[in-house]
């Protein structure tokens, strides 16, 4: 070798293959995190010499295993190992030679400390404690273990929900900040309260240190944030603490907003998921440890451990975003009725509508009602108008017609004025097609999904599995043109902008929620739930399009439904007085048209009562719904300890879940056929009931191979 190219067997040249080579394993040498330490064993090691043993809730969520379990405490851990603190186990270790070894690590809380252990055997000893943070505390565990009972759940899924992830920047922060609660803030004045007859008495009850209980119907109009934040500050005046609850960010930031304006910042803190994790379990902490008395939140704001609560609020309990999606779904509403029975707090239920649960606290004394009388209902709310003989006398069509000449001229007239919002109960362009010749509803070729249009020159495609179909033939009668059989908000919104070219029109949608509307000439077009509130008065007018699409809904609640979504677009109209008006495409005749009509939530949620209390349906009774496989459906069924009184209703097959389509909770996976039953008992029976189905599900979960067995504790959706 040349001396040019250096000597056999030395460092090679700069930009040779192996400098490359070697420059990169020295980069990623550096670059590389240190792997983290694996937790010790303790093998041998010396035990606490106090309360040696920790009793263990570990997270498996499953429920033959949802008991506690014994651990052996370290020495070295004893002054960090305390109650409530989240820590690492080995689950499923097997005994050898006097000593726990194997299993898996898993993460838990101590729940406590005693001194000795009923296990026989050897206890494993913790593997680590994670945080020396008390999260778990024996309040929050009460209410968990009360929620879990109530709906036949696992203790560990429940305290899921209620502890948030442990964010270790976060309790350094938290850490860092520490203080105390600040001292209560001075009662507030009335303000709009004072349009309620008993809302004075409900400010004056909770800042003197009462507990009263309401179900409240707010006025329409832009001020019920306003006035649930002074509910909040007067329980707050009272030295006590407070948690409000509302269905969606949007809502808990308008209650924020005001709160703040009405105490000062630093009193409360907002806990949603737009926060972010870190942010979201700081405030967490500092709710935990006492520094903060007031939450206000969204659905995981339930569990929130406020302490010493003077009261518990929460808003729009019709919303399904009250009930959490994973199991066992509680409800909101339910976790507060809870937590105010147990703690003896203050309770209040507001909403523009008015549910039949709601309607059941009234009826049975347990809260009383708080609503405004006529007078002040007629000057809040908007006119509302339906189609009736008179506007059919001048158009015939008026009925069949999607947007009748009443609609037409609203808008018109409502645009010289302000804002006009348009409320279309799908989403999409044209959610459902049908063959133009028969009718027939088109069908995907491959899953038998609907099709639906796409805006623009896109052929139709399939709503399940996605997959365009631009030779469709309609297997009836032949025919390949289809037609809009139901049309969707950007299909409205196209159809509003062509008939006013001059207005600007906005959507807003699953997809993109608009937050506020200036107060100007637009057109905004809205799924039911993501309305933008208007800026100033209001709305000049609303449009309530596809009435029929809400109310034939083959469910229980389909016309409480219905009207709540209404009442909740109505509300942001501005007065009658000031020209605001509704129009609702609907048959007048029903009973849900004429609550909307007459603004009476609370008179419609009577008669459903009434009629649901004939029938035995809930919320009169308590329910429980079964599903999975059908005999192991019946399999359960027999083998649970029902109460006497229990009525078994079924099992009866469900409809097969087609691929590609969204599974509901409590709907069979795709390809399998599912039976449910129904096991509904009388007022008082309810607590029996969901002990005897989650007795058995436990032990059917213990023998391996059984089938899965689905328990949901007073479903919403039962047909």
């Amino acid at each position: 070798m040349s001396s040019e190219n250096g000597r056999a067997g030395g460092p090679p040249a700069q930009g040779a293959p192996g400098g490359e080579q070697l420059a990169l394993i020295r980069e990623t040498v550096r670059s590389a995190k240190p792997p983290r330490a694996r937790p010790r064993t303790w093998r041998g090691a010396e035990l606490a010499p106090h309360a040696p043993v920790a009793r263990v809730l570990v997270d498996k969520g499953l429920l033959h295993l949802d008991r506690l379990f014994d651990y052996a405490v370290p020495a070295a851990m004893d002054a960090e190992a305390r109650p409530g603190v989240r820590v690492r186990v080995r689950f499923g270790a097997g005994e050898r030679g006097g000593r726990r070894e194997g299993g898996g690590l898993v993460n838990g809380f101590i729940v406590e400390r005693c001194a000795e252990s009923d296990f026989p055997g050897t206890l494993a000893p913790i593997a680590q404690v994670l945080s020396p943070e008390p999260v778990l505390t024996p309040g929050l565990l009460r209410l968990c273990r009360a929620v879990a009972d109530r709906y036949a759940g696992a203790l560990a899924d429940i305290v899921q929900l209620a502890v948030p992830p442990r964010m270790a920047r976060a309790e350094k922060a938290a850490e860092r900040g520490g203080g105390q609660a600040a001292a209560p803030p001075q009662p507030p004045v009335p303000g709009t309260w004072a349009r309620y007859p008993a809302g004075p008495g409900l400010l004056r009850a909770l800042a003197a240190g009462e507990s009263p209980r309401a179900v409240w119907t707010a006025l329409p109009g832009p001020h019920w944030p306003d006035e649930l934040a002074r509910a909040l500050a007067a329980a707050l005046a009272s030295g006590r603490g407070a948690l409000a609850v509302l269905p969606d960010g949007r809502a808990a930031a308008r209650v924020d907003a005001a709160l703040t304006a009405l105490v000062g910042a630093g009193r409360h803190v907002l806990l949603t998921a737009d926060a972010g994790a870190e942010a979201r379990y700081r405030r967490w902490l500092a709710v935990n440890r006492g520094a903060v008395r007031c939450v206000v939140g969204t659905r995981a704001a339930m569990f929130a451990p406020v302490r010493d609560l003077g009261l518990v609020a929460v808003w729009d309990d019709g919303d399904s975003s009250h009930r959490d999606p994973r199991e066992p779904m509680p409800h909101a509403r339910e976790v507060l009725l809870l937590r105010a029975a147990r703690e003896g707090c203050g309770f209040l239920l507001g909403a523009h509508g008015c549910t039949v649960e709601a309607a059941q606290l009234v009826e049975t004394g347990w809260a009383r009602p708080l609503a405004a009388d006529r007078d002040a209902v007629r000057a809040a709310a908007p006119l509302v108008r339906t189609v009736g003989d008179g506007d059919e006398a001048r158009d015939p069509a008026a009925r069949a017609a999607r947007l009748p000449t009443l609609a037409w001229s609203t808008v018109r007239d409502a645009l010289a004025l302000g804002p006009v919002l348009v409320q279309v109960p799908r989403r999409g362009y044209v959610p459902r097609l049908a063959c133009a010749g028969c009718r027939e509803p088109a069908r995907c070729a491959h899953c038998s999904g609907p099709l639906e249009a796409a805006d623009g020159d896109s052929p139709p495609g399939c709503g399940w599995c996605g997959r365009p179909e631009p030779g469709w033939a309609c297997p009836e009668c032949g025919a390949t043109r289809l037609r809009g059989r139901v049309f969707g908000a950007r299909r409205t919104a196209e159809e509003l902008g062509r008939a006013f070219p001059s207005v600007p029109v906005r959507t807003s949608g699953r997809d993109h929620v608009l937050e506020t509307v200036p107060d100007r000439p637009a057109l905004v077009v809205s799924t039911p739930g993501a309305e933008p509130v208007a800026e100033g008065p209001g709305y000049a007018a609303a449009l309530l399009l596809d009435g029929w699409a809400l109310l034939s809904r083959p469910d229980l609640r389909a016309s409480e439904e219905a009207l709540r979504r209404w009442l909740d677009a109505a509300a942001l109209v501005r007065p009658h007085a000031e020209g605001g008006r509704v129009v609702v495409m609907a048959e007048p005749a029903l009973r849900p048209v004429q609550a909307l009509v007459r603004w009476d939530p609370a008179g419609h949620a009577r008669r459903e009562l009434a009629e649901r209390a004939e029938l035995g349906f809930p919320p009169v009774s308590r329910m429980a719904e079964v599903t999975g496989p059908a005999e192991a459906v019946a399999e359960l069924l027999a083998s649970a300890e029902l109460p006497p009184e229990a009525e078994v209703l079924g099992p009866v097959p469900l409809p097969p879940a087609e691929a590609g389509r969204p599974r509901r909770p409590g709907s069979a996976p795709a390809g399998e056929r599912w039976g449910r039953a129904l096991v509904r008992v009388p007022p008082g029976g309810g607590a029996a009931l969901a002990a005897a189905l989650r007795t058995a599900r436990a032990a059917r979960l213990a023998r391996r191979g059984s089938a899965p067995v689905r328990v949901r504790i007073d479903p919403e959706d039962i047909g």
